[in-house]
């Protein structure tokens, strides 16, 4: 028999009727499967079907086929889904699960994950999760936009539903909720999952794929590497890194063409900006092209290649030798490699030991190299092992290069089609700048509240990544839907239950724009930051609330606490990002600078799609196209026609200090 037919990794079931757990319109009546108990779950829409979870585990544990006391013709053929060795499979030693209930997934595990969706399509077994099986048109999980279309489903499934891609299954969470228990309240029952696996070959044991083990260790040694001062030293580096931009986009202002494509210059200065800031290397990507700086793109676009591939035949005997793509990223992760160790054996041969508050409290102006890479060889007791130094180094280039360069991409791209927005962050600009060209400094940044929250907003329309990804090692249960406390039977329907072993996408995208937490949600507004909002028909949810966030002069923005989850910019419990105010503090500069000094409209004569720049920026009809691998890229490009802005630039008093600061980061 047919087991799978695939739609671009999408597993699409065969059978003309299926057993599985699924979401029917309120208006059809299901068939009676064979002696399987069901509870009904009633919305305004839906009715959820959800089966005996303990019937389901007796199945499994007989081997049997689901009875038939009813001797019904038609609902025989309906598990007639199996074939007759699918039993004999799970007996080999290697497909049995581990037995275990903590711990590091085995193979076992995750093929009982597998085995456990097919029985439930297949072979009309009861749903272990008690989650509605997605079926539909696949068009919109293709083609690099994979979170638009798990937002669709969304709409009609819910919260969590699941997705089945060839061999692995993937429960898809949209719910702040449930975001609060899989980040924060059970953290130790998950890990990265598929994403570590994906990022291996790159990242090794950095910071965001680790192991849990392995992940306390080094938090421990890298959170504190960004303390106040370093930070603080850092902002002045933001604008020294960006003067080569300012250049570049001068000169094109005064071209004849004035075009400008400007994502590419954002990932240049950002790639700038991580290397002198992480290991005090010089990339100079905005201004030239080298081997390394090739190497680095190559090895981004590996990564995204991979989180888009369903299988990964990069594992396969002898591929790294046989396919070009593969070679040419071992000779991109070699070259990289080698100039990350010699970065570090010169770091270490030049150590100056050190406990933490002795580091927090160096002068950084007069450092020579106030890198986070020298923080983290001279902090005392401090891992010293080179292969780990350069995954975390390896981690924070990608990771942070990446982030920064799409949250300014997409918060130039919304000021330019809303134009009130960009005269209001100009106007800012100028005030707290007084018309001077001087950088600016952690002052000013704290000043510029409405730049701060247009890198918020842009963060909130575009999240980076679309998609958190996590892996279950403890299975528990997860809270119902928000809302669903005022649905009737929802009360009496059990909770999602997660097994051991099952991967899981959070799909901060779909949070980010759902209108029960953030009316008009496909709008660009920074104010909306400043309004508080709670919703009486999630009564789950406490709200989004200003001052829990603004009340603070440490917070530089809204986040997880202040939205009770329904924001999450930089991810949220214990794997948050590190380095969220370090990418707060760059994007804040670096956006800041730009407004102050160039005007910018759309370049008409780029434009690919049928759409006007002013049109909707939730399809795939994106008026600059979508793709995503680690975050969210435009598909054409960023094209602008840049105007330098005519003001005089006024000299202050601090701007010597300032200009002097400058001067040491050079050094």
């Amino acid at each position: 028999m047919l087991l799978f037919g695939t739609t671009k990794g999408f597993v699409i079931p065969q059978q003309k009727n299926i057993l599985s757990s699924r979401i029917l319109q309120s208006s059809q009546q299901p068939e009676e499967p064979p002696t399987l108990e069901k509870k009904e779950q009633k919305d305004d829409t839906t009715t959820l079907l959800v089966k005996d979870n303990e019937h389901h585990h007796n199945q499994l544990a007989s081997h049997q086929e689901p009875s038939n006391n009813n001797n019904n013709e038609e609902e025989e053929k309906e598990v007639e889904g199996l074939p007759w060795w699918w039993e004999y499979i799970w007996d080999l030693d290697a497909m049995k699960p581990s037995g275990k209930t903590t711990g590091a997934v085995s193979f076992g595990d995750s093929a009982n994950v597998f085995r456990t969706n097919i029985e439930q399509i297949y072979g009309g077994y009861d749903s272990l999760d008690n989650c509605p099986m997605a079926e539909g048109a696949l068009d919109d999980l293709a083609d690099g936009t994979m979170f638009i279309g798990l937002q669709q489903y969304k709409n009609t499934f819910g919260s969590p539903y699941k997705l089945c891609f060839g061999p692995k299954s993937f429960l898809v969470i949209s719910d702040p909720m449930q975001f609060k228990h899989i980040l924060r309240d059970a953290n130790a029952c998950y890990d990265k999952g598929v994403l570590a696996e994906i990022l291996k070959p790159i990242m090794g044991k950095g910071l965001i794929p680790a192991d849990p083990e392995t992940w306390k260790v080094r938090r421990r040694q890298i959170a504190p590497a960004f303390h106040k001062a370093w930070l603080n030293h850092m902002v002045g580096l933001f604008g020294y890194c960006n003067r080569p931009l300012l250049q570049k986009l001068k000169a094109a202002s005064e071209s004849s063409s004035r075009k400008v494509e400007m994502e590419e210059r954002f990932c240049s200065v950002a790639l700038d900006i991580i290397g002198k800031s992480i290991f005090n290397y010089d990339f100079g990507s905005v201004t030239s092209e080298s081997p390394v700086i090739k190497a680095v793109y190559n090895t981004l676009v590996e990564a995204e290649h991979r989180s888009m591939t369903p299988a990964p035949y990069w594992d396969l005997p002898f591929a790294n030798e046989l396919v070009p793509r593969l070679r040419k990223f071992n000779d991109d992760i070699g070259l990289l490699n080698s100039v990350l160790d010699e970065l570090i054996q010169k770091a270490k041969e030049t150590r100056t030991v050190e406990d933490i508050e002795e580091l927090e409290q160096r002068n950084y102006d007069q450092v020579k190299d106030p890198s986070l890479l020298r923080f983290m060889v001279d902090m005392k007791g401090a891992d010293m092992d080179n292969k780990q130094l350069r995954d975390d180094l390896m981690t924070m280039l990608i990771a942070g290069h990446e982030t920064t360069a799409a949250v300014l991409t997409w918060a130039l791209y919304e000021l330019v089609r809303n134009p009130e927005c960009m005269k209001k962050a100009q106007e800012e600009v100028d005030r707290v700048l007084g018309g001077s060209d001087r950088a600016p400094t952690l002052k000013d940044v704290q000043e510029m509240e409405y730049i701060r929250l247009c890198c918020a907003e842009s963060l909130r329309l575009y999240p980076e990544p679309p998609l958190l990804i996590r892996r279950c090692r403890t299975p528990n249960d997860l809270p119902k839907q928000c809302g669903s406390s005022l649905k009737e039977g929802i009360e009496d329907s059990p909770n999602p239950h997660v097994i051991r072993g099952m991967d899981i996408f959070l799909a901060t995208y779909n949070i980010h724009r759902d209108e029960r937490f953030w009316p008009n949600a496909n709008a660009f507004d920074p104010d909306r930051f400043l309004r508080p909002y709670k919703n009486p028909e999630v009564p789950e949810w406490k709200g989004y609330d200003p001052d829990r966030w603004r009340s603070s002069a440490q917070i530089l923005y809204p986040n997880e606490g202040s939205a009770d989850f329904a924001y999450l910019p930089f991810g949220a419990g214990a794997r948050k990002c590190v380095g969220d105010n370090f990418a707060m503090l760059e994007a804040t500069v670096s956006l800041a600078m730009v407004l102050r000094d160039f005007d910018f409209e759309f370049d008409l004569s780029k434009k690919t799609t049928d759409m006007d720049h002013d049109g909707p920026t939730f399809s795939l009809d994106h008026p600059v196209g979508m793709r995503t691998g680690a975050t969210i890229h435009t598909r054409y490009g960023l094209h602008m026609l840049i105007n330098e802005r005519k003001q005089q630039h006024a000299t202050t008093t601090n701007n010597n200090d300032i200009n002097n600061k400058e001067e040491t980061i050079t050094q």
